[in-house]
């Protein structure tokens, strides 16, 4: 089985599915910044920048999924499962008109997992260049 670090409840599937066919390419971004804090963010791919401090975690749904450099320090124990709510977010998230909002559900990852993704870094890690 594929050990992933996020992954997607049906529910908020069929809504990243809807929100595609109306927006086009996407991403997810949890910033833990300002807005509705850590609640994840369903952008259109064009209106957001990713950068350097952005850490990729996985694919949701065929959409990439980032968090910000520093909410990822308070977060790389655990595994991620992106759901919904009812209620309107604050955030510029494209799902917002429909009255519902993604919210993170988390756990903390196994030491099978943890140890495996320790391993992916180191390896990435060793890859960068100097």
């Amino acid at each position: 089985m594929k050990k992933t670090r996020v992954d997607i409840t049906p529910e908020a599937f069929d809504i990243v599915e809807q929100m595609k066919e109306q927006h086009g390419e996407l991403i997810f971004h949890q910033s833990g910044g300002c807005c509705d804090g850590s609640s994840p963010m369903l952008l259109s791919k064009e209106d957001f920048y990713i950068d350097e401090s952005d850490i990729l975690l996985g694919e949701v749904a065929s959409v990439p999924f980032y968090m910000n450099q520093d909410q990822y320090e308070y977060w790389k124990h655990t595994h991620l499962t992106v759901d919904i709510t009812k209620g309107r977010g604050s955030s510029f998230s494209v799902e917002i008109p429909l009255g519902i909002r993604f919210l993170i559900k988390s756990r903390l990852m196994t030491e099978e997992e943890t140890e495996h993704f320790r391993k992916l870094e180191a390896q990435r890690n060793e890859t960068l260049p100097s």
